[in-house]
């Protein structure tokens, strides 16, 4: 009896080991996906530092300048509709550097921000890899195309963000005054994470559709919750329309909530497609 309970604990024993074998060599493998991924982006930001001062003066200060795409768009759209107060063709922005060491500082963290954005993709594509092999079959051909998709979402997130909301917001805010008294002086820190938020932000937010599969697929989210709470959603939108834009104009608030309200539809017809999946991987289960 003694011999019997001696070979279930050393049975017992090896499974227990096996398991966390298992575990430390998922962690070892994740490990080196991440490990890939940083010098993805340190191979990255150190070309952005090298070439900081075109990305500085054409990018970072783009918005600043009354020569930036979105101005010229907007001068030839008032053109057109012979509304002059849609052309911009100045921007009262100072920007000054407070910290001895500030300018250094700063283009390292700049150039970081930059690489790490740049290298997302990089990242998905490494954390892809490391979720892949514990899919079923059918799973991974549902969502082979993560990667592109969470990418180009992003990428079109980051690019709105950018030409839209960001000239917008820079143009309103540096000219914004509460008194003639008091003038705008802008320490460059600010500038920069003002511009990182709500590009990055943008970026975030038009991954909507992704986050909408993944809760769909567990069950979470359904087509029927987001049709009903569409008028509540709707109202959200506003909100966060209205405060990533603080310009008070209505044509502005518009333009930055439509892309919103798109995402949103999307988002209601990826929950739908991934239901009739589940639905279809029932019905083909049961009949097996």
């Amino acid at each position: 009896m003694s011999d019997n309970k001696l070979v279930k604990a050393i049975k017992d024993k090896g499974k227990t080991m096996e398991a966390e074998m298992s575990f430390f060599d998922h962690l070892e493998a994740l490990r080196w996906h991440l490990v890939r991924s940083s010098i993805a982006i340190v191979v990255i930001t150190g070309v952005v530092f090298y070439f900081y001062d075109w990305i500085f003066d054409t990018v970072i200060m783009g918005p600043s300048k009354p020569t930036f795409w979105t101005y010229r768009m907007l001068c030839a759209l008032g053109d057109a509709l012979k509304r002059p107060g849609f052309c911009i063709d100045k921007i009262n922005i100072h920007l000054i550097n407070t910290e001895m060491a500030g300018q250094f500082t700063l283009q390292i963290n700049s150039s970081l921000l930059i690489g790490i954005t740049l290298g997302f993709p990089y990242l998905l594509f490494e954390l892809w890899r490391f979720i892949r092999p514990a899919l079923h079959e059918k799973e991974r051909k549902a969502a082979s195309g993560f990667v592109v998709y969470a990418t180009g979402l992003f990428l079109l997130g980051v690019l709105f963000g950018y030409y839209v909301i960001t000239p917008e917001s820079v143009n309103f805010l540096s000219s914004y005054t509460v008194s003639s008294s008091i003038q705008n002086l802008f320490d460059i820190d600010s500038y920069i994470s003002s511009v990182a938020t709500l590009t990055l932000a943008t970026g975030v937010v038009f991954e909507l559709p992704i986050l909408v599969y993944v809760l769909s697929n567990l069950g979470i989210l359904t087509a029927k919750f987001m049709r009903e709470t569409r008028r509540y959603a709707i109202v959200i939108i506003l909100i966060i329309a209205a405060v990533v834009t603080p310009t008070p104009d209505m044509l502005t608030m518009t333009i930055v909530s439509i892309p919103l309200f798109v995402l949103y539809e999307v988002g209601i017809v990826v929950s739908a497609v991934v239901e009739k999946r589940k639905l279809k991987r029932a019905q083909a289960e049961g009949l097996a």
